[in-house]
């Protein structure tokens, strides 16, 4: 198997830190890290293959994930992804014109909530399938399924003691620093 960027370069990374870093929370911190943002590439190729952004895909599946029927209020979509104001109505904007997602009557007159629309979910479902796919084929070309297994097994216990310290992680899917 060919060496990755971190096992590459950590002997020079190790070398400038403070004495007493330990080399495998330093790999396997770096290895993530890097990992996360190449899950980001993945889902950014597969959202422009299907004409979204990669901020399109996380309203259309924040949407998605709502309730039925799938409608947010402009706030709660930005709270959920964690971004302002301004560029939820810009994402809302956009995403209206492309005819993905509608804004339905309030209640209350202040502010209109969205929903998804058919052809909304049909996008966000094509987006989701590619990505999914390809994650599949790059652990698949990775990971025998026990190791896979294995791994999974891991993850979720370094999780659950971040967990622990830090609180419970987001459950939305969030890109770089989009929020």
């Amino acid at each position: 198997m060919d060496q990755d960027s971190v096992g590459a370069g950590l002997a020079a990374w190790l070398r400038v830190m403070p004495t007493g870093v330990d080399a495998d929370v330093e790999a396997a911190r770096q290895r993530i890290g890097r990992l996360s943002r190449q899950f980001e590439q993945v889902l950014g190729r597969a959202a422009a293959a299907h004409d979204l952004t990669p901020g399109d895909w996380q309203a259309l599946s924040a949407l998605h994930r709502s309730g039925e029927p799938p409608v947010l209020t402009p706030k709660e979509l930005g709270d959920l992804l964690g971004v302002t104001s301004g560029t939820v109505s810009v994402r809302i904007d956009r995403l209206a014109r492309a005819g993905l997602v509608e804004r339905v009557a309030a209640a209350d007159g202040r502010s209109r909530p969205i929903r998804l629309t058919r052809k909304g979910r049909a996008r966000w479902a094509a987006a989701t399938k590619q990505r999914t796919d390809d994650e599949r084929g790059l652990f698949a070309g990775a990971l025998e399924p026990d190791r896979l297994t294995a791994l999974n097994t891991l993850l979720a216990d370094l999780l659950a003691r971040f967990e622990s310290e830090f609180g419970p992680a987001s459950t939305v899917d969030r890109i770089g620093g989009e929020g």
